[in-house]
């Protein structure tokens, strides 16, 4: 490849305690042993301003923006700018200001911007290369909201999806190639393209992968909080104020696991993971059902659990949650849509099924059969080692770059 890195990313990528981040953490690791990076990103809160030493490592100069706008603000503009929300929400004059300077003053060959709100900083006369990494089809996500919802939420969802789907299409073209998490995902982004855009623009696949060496049984203790609970112990995880994360542990403990307790009076359901909503915390008087929140590493958490449950309605692109499970040698009962991009095998490394009774029988039926449930734990970690770890998957980043068009420099 020629010249510097810019990266952009709408999200800090450390800590990587969440699916966008865990993937934006790894990408940009591999860029900087590539080629000297300048990182534009956004932190969300207290936790993400706590690592900036790390950007002070990694990148040849940073601009880190403590993102502060209320959404009702953001909503109002988009309003009147007739553009989606996730684009005003995500607006800085002091990151756009950030890339003009970073590309008027080093040799900038290379954009890769991370998520779909920060394509608004490409310079519509940067001369370099743009890798796009959409990760998942954010404008079907939102499709998926709208047709959940009714009155103005959905009239929300709905706008926002058909406003993304048009800005993905200009980003598309506006790119050397597009990168999306899964072949789903490709092909699901490559069919809301016009067929101009379908001929024109370049759709590959970077998928995730999942630190296996760090995601292992044997690197950590369960934890006691959780093994003092009542078992067989259940686990869900996952950032939860993020709406399918929230709704799924909302399924898994209102719906499934009474199922569950019908056979297994006993077992119990823990829901970890950062900001769960009210809604969530009221699940704690739910028999058998406890709400963690936010805990400093979940390795432990799942080193406790006996099964990992991921029933997932709406899901895009390839589950961290449920890598990192069977990267802890867990079985892991879960929906179609979370086993997206994972191509394992049902029955041997992970178990499928989508109505809240089969969820609940296959749960039941490893619970009751601990050999099976071992084997098919054992055969998770294998399969992530062997197919899904982080090495593997961005092997291909730095033949990616090498096979772009040489850039010109830009003019500034």
């Amino acid at each position: 490849m020629s010249g510097e890195i810019l990266f952009l990313a709408h999200r800090m990528p450390f800590p990587p305690d969440r699916g966008d981040k865990i993937r934006s953490h790894h990408v940009l690791k591999a860029l900087a042993k590539l080629a000297p990076v300048h990182v534009a990103t956004f932190a969300d809160d207290d936790r993400d301003m706590a690592e900036e030493s790390e950007l002070v490592s990694l990148s040849q100069s940073y601009r880190l923006v403590r993102r502060s706008k209320p959404l009702i603000l953001a909503g109002i503009q988009s309003l009147f700018r007739h553009e989606p929300v996730s684009l005003s929400a995500f607006r800085s004059p002091e990151i756009a200001r950030y890339v003009a300077q970073v590309l008027r003053d080093n040799p900038i060959g290379t954009i890769y911007v991370f998520s779909g709100q920060m394509g608004q900083y490409i310079p519509e006369d940067f001369a370099g290369q743009v890798i796009f990494d959409f990760v998942d089809v954010d404008s079907a996500k939102f499709e998926a909201y709208a047709q959940s919802e009714r009155g103005f939420r959905g009239w929300l969802h709905s706008r926002e999806a058909r406003l993304l789907c048009v800005e993905e299409a200009r980003l598309a073209r506006r790119s050397h190639v597009s990168l999306l998490i899964s072949s789903a995902e490709a092909a699901l982004f490559s069919a809301r393209l016009s067929p101009v855009d379908r001929t024109d623009c370049d759709i590959k696949v970077l998928g995730n992968g999942v630190d296996s060496q760090l995601f292992d049984p044997a690197a950590v203790n369960p934890e006691p909080a959780m093994l003092n609970c009542g078992g067989p112990r259940l686990i869900f995880t996952g950032q939860m104020d993020y709406t399918p994360n929230a709704e799924a542990a909302l399924r898994a403990a209102t719906r499934i696991l009474p199922l569950i307790q019908r056979q297994l009076p006993s077992a119990s359901l823990h829901v970890v993971g950062r900001n769960p909503s009210e809604q969530l915390l009221a699940l704690a008087e739910v028999e058998g059902c406890h709400i963690w929140g936010g805990v400093p590493d979940t390795r432990p958490w799942l080193r406790a659990a006996d099964l990992a449950l991921v029933p997932l309605e709406i899901a895009r692109g390839v589950q961290n949650k449920v890598l990192e499970a069977m990267a802890m040698g867990l079985p892991v009962v879960l929906s179609s849509a979370a086993a997206t991009g994972i191509e394992a095998t049902g029955g041997q490394h992970f178990s499928v099924a989508d109505s809240d009774e089969e969820l609940a029988e296959n749960c039941v039926a490893l619970l009751t059969e601990p050999s099976r449930a071992n084997a098919m734990g054992n055969n998770a970690r294998a399969f992530v080692i062997s197919e899904m770890s982080w090495q593997a998957k961005l092997e291909s980043l730095s033949q990616l770059l090498a096979q772009l068009p040489r850039p010109t420099r830009h003019a500034a």
